[in-house]
């Protein structure tokens, strides 16, 4: 995710402090990036932090092989935090020029980055000789970091919406675990009574800050069969009965259930912290949220599956799917982008390496068996290898994602101007999360005029 063009001008106050830390990391517009010896230096981002003890032994084991096949490539890596994109930075980055020569964005990420003038066109470089895998990546996801013909940013992961439960507060509530709610009605029951079973327990938790809450408004109305734009996206189309139904729900179940907790406001670490300390009964998100609850806040992959994101009176319409990937500092060298390419290719789309390297990762706290990322095309060889390794050396329960993947949605992307929207439905959805005397509708007609006021002014 990213954050809101509208708010580039508080985000260069940022910049300024955020520059002394990446601008070391940087390289400088009068820097080749080379040696005189033919040698290139290249900064990447996403890292992974101190906390995360065997990716980041992954990573740094994986850079110094890379740099062993590769000894004219230097890899310098940058840590920028748990979710490698975190909105106010991302966008502070961008406005002070301080990215790393390849950086990480959110699918969402492409407008926002090309407005900056920071972004690098690799169309030329984008080839199987740079990428092996290249024809093999799904061609949607390649079709995301693509404007005008143009490739901006290479997909290293993508993903889509479902209904995240904790199966041991199902038991001790006197649940199915293995018959997870399908519609909102049922998810209201259920929360009702996971939240009555233990103290301090949230049967449904939710988002409302940050851009998360617009982003989960957003899949929560794809659920409903809604749409946050008209087909021509010009404006919203979010102030509805679907819409008020996404509110309504969530409303019902925070004062008239008493069922979400009072702790509301919640950005992503806040909800997965409160998952893992079990405090957590169902929230919406990906399969791979179970891995930050495991890896990043110690919770336990045996307590957590994931079924289909509900709809409101039968199976969801539609699930939000979403995903990220790395663009490329604007001026990099020829050698710079191809040496990015490689590292990319390395560790992120290749098939036993990296990301991929499901042998390395099973005996560790690091899930193999999730079903996503999909990122290889159907019928690809890339695909089939992915597969079956991944089914060779899962060390997840994987039946407890069986659901999910057997009965899989339609997938909408996320709106243009996402994250600018998203900002904008935060207020609804914080609205109805903190005052019982909301207006649904209020809230509602009051985000539609500021997001067609964006619409309008091309932010």
């Amino acid at each position: 995710m990213s954050v809101p063009q509208y708010r580039k001008v508080a985000a260069v106050a940022l910049a300024a402090g955020l520059g002394l830390s990446l601008a070391a990391c940087s390289t400088k517009s009068d820097d080749p990036g080379a040696d005189a010896g033919g040698k290139v230096t290249i900064t990447v981002d996403c890292q992974p932090v101190g906390a995360e003890k065997d990716l980041l032994k992954n990573w740094n084991s994986d850079v110094a092989a890379f740099q062993r096949e590769n000894p004219d490539i230097t890899i310098k890596s940058v840590s920028v935090g748990q979710q490698c994109n975190n909105p106010p930075d991302f966008t502070a980055r961008l406005a002070g020029g301080t990215m790393t020569d390849v950086f990480y964005g959110y699918m969402t990420d492409l407008q926002q980055v090309l407005d900056s003038g920071r972004a690098m066109d690799i169309t030329p470089y984008a080839t199987t000789e740079n990428v092996p895998t290249w024809d093999s990546i799904d061609p949607a996801l390649k079709e995301v970091f693509t404007d005008g013909g143009k490739v901006y940013g290479i997909p290293v992961k993508n993903y889509s919406m479902g209904l995240v439960y904790n199966r041991t507060l199902f038991a001790k509530a006197g649940l199915d675990a293995d018959r997870p709610p399908k519609t909102w009605a049922e998810v209201r029951t259920a929360a009702k009574k996971i939240a009555a079973a233990g103290p301090g327990v949230a049967g449904y938790a939710e988002y409302s800050a940050g851009n998360t809450g617009g982003w989960h408004f957003t899949a929560e109305l794809y659920s409903q069969g809604g749409q946050v734009l008209t087909e021509d996206g010009r404006r919203a189309d979010f102030n509805n009965p679907m819409g008020r139904q996404v509110l309504q729900n969530l409303k019902d179940m925070r004062y008239t259930d008493d069922s979400m907790g009072s702790r509301q406001l919640l950005q992503w670490g806040d909800l997965l912290t409160s998952a893992a300390a079990g405090k957590v009964g169902m929230f919406i998100g990906a399969p791979d949220t179970t891995q930050a609850i495991v890896s990043q806040f110690k919770g336990r992959y045996q307590d957590w599956a994931v079924a289909p994101l509900p709809g409101q009176d039968g199976p969801a319409k539609a699930t939000l799917g979403g995903g990220e990937g790395y663009f490329f500092k604007k001026d990099l060298t020829p050698e710079q982008v191809r040496a990015g390419l490689k590292w990319i290719a390395y560790e992120k789309l290749t098939v036993g390496k990296g990301q991929f390297d499901y042998v390395r990762a099973k005996p560790q706290n690091y899930p193999v068996g999730l079903p996503q990322p999909l990122l290889f095309a159907p019928g690809s060889q890339a695909q089939r290898q992915e597969i079956e390794l991944r089914k060779a050396n899962a060390n997840v329960p994987v039946e407890n994602f069986a659901l999910f993947e057997a009965n899989q949605l339609p997938i909408k992307g996320e709106p243009r101007n996402a994250q600018a929207i998203y900002a904008v439905l935060d207020a609804a959805m914080s609205g109805v999360l903190t005052d019982p005397k909301a207006d649904i509708g209020a809230l509602l007609a009051t985000a539609e005029k500021k997001v067609n006021q964006l619409l309008a002014s091309g932010s």
